[in-house]
């Protein structure tokens, strides 16, 4: 009898190369789940996406989500921190920072921290990650930059002008508003860089008594 017939089964080892594949796998597991996350979430919003759908995309076991993230909300906290990145420019007042915003938008639609600004998530967590975000990288740089040139009410300058990007946002991916939907981005480019150094300039043109 060889020494291999000889051992008991229960002394048998893993070999040493299955404990790192397992790990692989399971890398490979998360990173497929946190990709359908990531499109489902855009296709159908945190609410109305289920955790069975996204397992189903992903070509894995729902309750993974559980056990690789902690849940559906952090799932999408999960996806807030990688998406944030790609979706919105560090500084909206680079031009061509604002125009890959611009294009993504067309290529991809709006994303959840863009989202976040019109449809309020029901769950909290989320809600304030989304804002949190939101304020991270598009309202703090400007309102910053509003301060360095010494604009007034820099804060919620920065807030109108970020709302009234978003409504364009917003507006161009539903369709609605024919010839903003069909414009291209770099025709956006321009107007929107004005809307957004108008926030600005407004400041020293008068004491807001004239009509606009």
């Amino acid at each position: 009898m060889s020494p291999e017939q000889q051992a008991p089964s229960g002394s048998r080892k893993t070999p040493p190369a299955a404990a790192p594949q397992r790990r692989r796998d399971a890398g490979r597991t998360r990173e497929r789940l946190l990709d359908a996350a990531q499109e489902l979430f855009a296709e159908r919003g945190f609410d109305r996406t289920t955790t069975r759908e996204i397992g189903e995309r992903a070509g894995a076991d729902p309750a993974l989500i559980a056990r690789y993230f902690g849940g559906k909300p952090q799932l999408y906290l999960a996806t807030l921190r990688a998406m944030s990145d790609r979706e919105i420019p560090a500084d909206l007042l680079d031009e061509e920072r604002l125009l890959g915003f611009l294009r993504r938008i067309t290529d991809h639609g709006p994303g959840p921290v863009t989202r976040a600004t019109v449809v309020p998530y029901s769950d909290p967590v989320v809600q304030e990650a989304a804002r949190t975000q939101l304020y991270e990288r598009l309202v703090d740089p400007l309102s910053e930059h509003f301060v360095r040139d010494g604009v007034p009410g820099a804060q919620l300058r920065a807030e109108l002008a970020v709302a009234a990007l978003t409504g364009i946002v917003l507006a161009r991916h539903a369709g609605a508003l024919t010839e903003l939907a069909a414009a291209d981005p770099g025709e956006l480019l321009g107007l929107v860089r004005a809307l957004l150094g108008g926030a600005a300039r407004s400041a020293g043109d008068g004491d807001g008594d004239e009509a606009v």
